[in-house]
């Protein structure tokens, strides 16, 4: 114990040794700043316990101002320096660059619905707009330096609405679903629109429908018809613009305009049907409106299904249906205005026989009957039509041809239909006589393809083979209209009610041959006024060509040996005469499937 003590003793006495530096003014300044003295500190709490109570007091009775007049009396003996203290814990930036920076972005930030998330370090962040180039686009003046994090978002937000404009049919969505949220806040069907999912719902496609009103109707009229623009024989005004869509996961096997406005429908094996809004201008050409994905069907056949003729535009929007099938038994229809997805099955359990797929089917253009190929090849195969409305069988036309149903077109009227067998045995059917009321064959038919009528009251007829070859036949001339009076007075001349007249085949001559395909047509396709037709082949690259009518001559400067085609697999027309694939512009559009999924578009100027 007693060697500790000299230890302590030695080190205390080094401890004693050490000079200790007087403080100066400064340091003392600084050191009151930040500590306070004792009297200020003693101060303070006096102060503090003074006021307990008193803001409760006068927070009923007394303004705001005087509460602070209060405060002030309070502190009016407390020292300067007392006052004030200073907290370097945050990093901020001074109060003045946030405050001016922070009120425009308080004004901006009302207007937008509430953030998800918030970041805190937005608020500490400060960025030089002056040090960098590139940031020198964002502002207001050229004295304009330091920003906070939160104005630094706004102008980045603003710059790239500037580059990329908002489309007006999303600031009217926006609108409806906030006055009708407003009006209702509490119902069912508020919460189950915002909430998420998986019933497919298109309320808002049926909102930008109507918001695209008044840009899909064609001004070019005249008493109410539109104007018809002639295009010119061997030469065609054909122009490029950007595709639809560059590439795909899978073929498309189908593509449709809307008949009213400018909406491409596409689908295929990739078990999606899109929906896209024809616009190819930018910043955003051809942008997808929605889309649907059912999950194992493949689509074969998709098309619209939509009013003839109606008397407001609401009512084109609430009918508007999408009829959709693949390798299947049953076949769909989507509802653009609710959305719901509806599976067809009952009438077809009466022709299961008969009707093992409905991959193969077409809308008539009044609306009111669709008709499906049969998948059966008993005594040449048949077609089976159902009514659009009801989905009930309405009639069958069946044909004596070998190797079953090739395809079938409906007249433009919608009171009748052609179909054509594998042998090129053509059978005309009309629904209001529910039989077949002439036959005639095709002239060289070798293993027909495809059959597509198109024009003014059905007019023109194409039938395709497998050899490349496209027959036209002129339902107009003499050689038909001799089909028809015979037809006509066998039947009218027959006492037997059970005398066919039909069993007499006719061989018209075709107004002209085709031969620049040769490869087995797939796609035959008519313009809505009738002047051009699509020829194309799936079996061979860049195989399409373009038919002038009534001329019946394929232009000669397009397609090209440049012009991407790929293999063509589905083709689609629209423009002035469909009333919206022009986008009420008076354009006519040519889009273009193939088998890489890629959609291109053309511009038909004339």
């Amino acid at each position: 114990m007693a060697s500790g003590h000299p230890t302590r003793r030695r080190s205390r006495r080094r401890h004693a040794d050490v000079d200790v530096l007087e403080k100066d003014d400064t340091e003392l300044r600084l050191e009151n700043a930040l500590f306070g003295d004792e009297a200020g500190f003693l101060d303070s709490i006096s102060a503090a316990k003074y006021n307990e109570g008193k803001e409760l007091q006068t927070y009923g009775g007394d303004s705001e101002d005087d509460v602070v007049s209060d405060d002030d009396e309070d502190l009016a003996e407390v020292p300067d320096e007392d006052l004030f203290f200073l907290d370097a814990g945050t990093g901020a930036a001074p109060p003045t660059e946030l405050d001016i920076d922070a009120k425009p972005v308080a004004e901006s930030e009302q207007k937008r619905p509430r953030a998800v998330w918030y970041d805190s370090d937005d608020d500490r962040l400060t960025v030089s707009l002056a040090s960098d180039t590139r940031l020198r686009k964002l502002r207001d003046t050229e004295a304009d330096d330091v920003i906070s994090g939160r104005e630094y978002i706004s102008r980045l937000r603003r710059q790239y609405e500037r580059l990329h404009p908002r489309p007006e049919w999303l600031d009217y969505a926006r609108k409806r679903r906030k006055t009708s949220h407003g009006a209702a806040s509490d119902s069912e069907s508020d919460i189950s629109m915002d909430g998420d999912s998986d019933t497919p719902t298109t309320k808002p496609l049926a909102e930008i429908l109507r918001s695209l009103t008044p840009l899909t109707r064609s001004s070019n009229t005249i008493n109410g018809s539109r104007k018809r623009r002639k295009l010119r024989p061997e030469v065609i005004d054909i122009q490029r613009t950007k595709d639809v869509t560059p590439s795909g996961p899978s073929s498309i096997d189908t593509l449709q305009f809307h008949p009213h406005y400018p909406l491409l429908l596409a689908a295929g094996p990739s078990q999606t049907i899109t929906l896209y809004h024809i616009s190819p201008e930018p910043p955003h050409p051809n942008p997808i409106l929605t889309s649907l994905h059912v999950r194992g069907m493949p689509v074969h056949t998709a098309a619209f299904n939509t009013p003839l003729s109606t008397t407001s535009n609401t009512d084109i929007t609430d009918a508007t249906q999408i009829y959709l099938s693949s390798r299947r038994r049953y076949f769909h229809t989507w509802s653009l205005s609710s959305g719901t997805i509806t599976k067809i099955t009952r009438p077809l359990t009466t022709i299961k026989h008969d009707q093992r797929t409905t991959e193969h089917f077409k809308l008539s253009p009044c609306r009111r009957y669709m008709g499906l190929v049969s998948s059966s090849r008993k005594a040449g195969g048949s077609i089976n039509v159902l009514c659009t409305t009801t989905h009930q069988l309405l009639a069958q036309c069946r044909i004596d041809a070998q190797g079953g149903v090739s395809d079938f077109d409906w007249w433009r009227n919608g009171e009748g239909f052609a179909v054509v067998g594998k042998n090129g045995e053509v059978s005309e059917f009309s629904m209001s006589e529910k039989r077949t009321i002439a036959r005639w064959h095709d002239e060289g038919a070798v293993g027909t393809t495809v059959l597509s009528i198109g024009g003014e009251d059905s007019r023109w007829i194409a039938i395709g083979s497998s050899s490349g070859i496209v027959n036209i036949y002129d339902r107009k001339a003499s050689s038909f209209l001799k089909i028809l009076q015979s037809s006509t007075s066998n039947t009218q001349g027959s006492a037997d009610a059970n005398t066919d007249s039909t069993q007499l085949t006719y061989r018209p001559t075709p107004t002209k041959t085709l031969s620049q395909l040769t490869t087995p047509i797939s796609s035959l396709t008519f313009s809505p006024d009738g002047q051009l037709l699509v020829m194309a082949s799936r079996w061979k690259k860049n195989a399409l060509r373009l038919v002038h009518l009534p001329s019946c001559t394929v232009y000669r400067n397009w397609p090209t040996d440049k012009t991407a085609l790929g293999r063509v697999a589905s083709v689609a027309l629209g423009g002035i005469e469909a009333g919206g694939g022009g986008g009420g512009q008076g354009r006519e559009w040519l889009a273009v499937g193939n088998e890489q999924g890629a959609v291109r578009l053309w511009e038909v100027r004339g």
